[in-house]
């Protein structure tokens, strides 16, 4: 939100703008699909599309435009290794295409529209084209989606308000530390615990929701999808084992347990016997995070959040 905050702050002065927007990268790109920087005519300049000598170059393009009349919508396809045509300058190697928009006093409505949108969590679907950005009513249900067939023609869709889901089964010391720091990481949180009057759920701010259930029902509770990451961190093994054996064949991003490697053991022989694939049981991340030798709660949340960044940027 504050993206297009800066963006109205600036249009409201009177300042010409572009919005540069990632709409595709491959390999090691530094700048990843939909990361965007703002560059104003008085030189303010906001977000990123991936930073170095890359970004510089397109920074000062983007300057001198903003210097003339002309504010032409540009396709900018930068190759991160070697010399020659579209190169970037940068040895990193990857690709992406960066698209230049432009901005003035006249589409103030517009932005305002976007951001009264993303306050009251409306997810709505914009639209990057060669002719602009605008709202579309054949939205997308996906962060975003790409076509390009050539330079002059191709389509960025991007879905605003919106966020992957963490849903947090356990609502524990660990699970309080998680909640913490996946909130400051912009995913929509959720905590489930079968639990009563449990002080660490209770004092939990901030998840977006929090609910008391029955584990035994917990698959109609956590929503399905690539943007739904589920973390199973309940008080004892027989609950552990309950929740995943209802989950383990529905659609999810990341599926994980807490846990040490002799329960978790254990867990698997017992499943397998009831009829569990390996394969099944391989598509489960535990023990859950990266192992860092994590011992505190805030420690843990640490480790899992760096396995599920790993896995929600992984490059498809």
């Amino acid at each position: 939100m504050k993206f297009w905050q800066q963006l109205l702050h600036k249009l409201q002065e009177n300042k010409k703008a572009y919005v540069l927007t990632v709409i595709q990268n491959f390999g090691s790109s530094p700048g990843r699909k939909g990361f965007k920087m703002l560059v104003a005519e008085d030189g303010f300049i906001f977000g990123s599309v991936g930073g170095g000598v890359m970004e510089f170059t397109l920074v000062e393009e983007a300057k001198s435009l903003l210097q003339t009349e002309n504010l032409p919508i540009l396709f900018k396809k930068q190759i991160h290794q070697g010399n020659g045509k579209d190169k970037s300058g940068m040895i990193c190697s990857g690709e992406q295409t960066v698209v230049f928009h432009p901005f003035k006093t006249d589409q103030i409505d517009f932005v305002k529209e976007l951001l009264e949108n993303l306050q009251n969590n409306d997810q709505k679907t914009i639209c990057f084209s060669p002719t602009g950005i605008e709202f579309v009513s054949n939205g997308i249900t996906e962060k975003n989606e790409v076509a390009i067939q050539s330079e002059s023609d191709w389509q960025f869709k991007e879905l605003i308000s919106f966020k992957e889901t963490i849903t947090i089964v356990g609502g524990g010391h660990v699970g309080l530390a998680v909640s913490q720091l996946f909130r400051q990481l912009n995913f929509h949180v959720v905590v489930l615990d079968n639990r009563e009057n449990l002080n660490t759920l209770e004092v939990n701010t901030f998840a977006h929701q929090k609910q008391v259930i029955d584990y035994a029902n917990i698959q109609k509770h956590i929503k399905q999808g690539n943007d739904s990451y589920v973390v199973i961190m309940t008080n004892k093994y027989t609950d552990d084992k309950l929740v995943l054996c209802q989950l383990i064949r529905a659609h999810y991003k990341f599926i994980g347990v807490l846990g040490s490697k002799a329960k978790l053991k254990t867990m698997w022989n017992v499943m397998e016997k009831e009829g569990f694939t390996l394969e099944e049981l391989n598509q489960v991340k535990a023990p859950i995070g990266l192992h860092i030798k994590s011992q505190t709660p805030e420690e843990i949340a640490v480790s899992i959040a760096a396995e599920i960044i790993m896995i929600k940027n992984q490059m498809l």
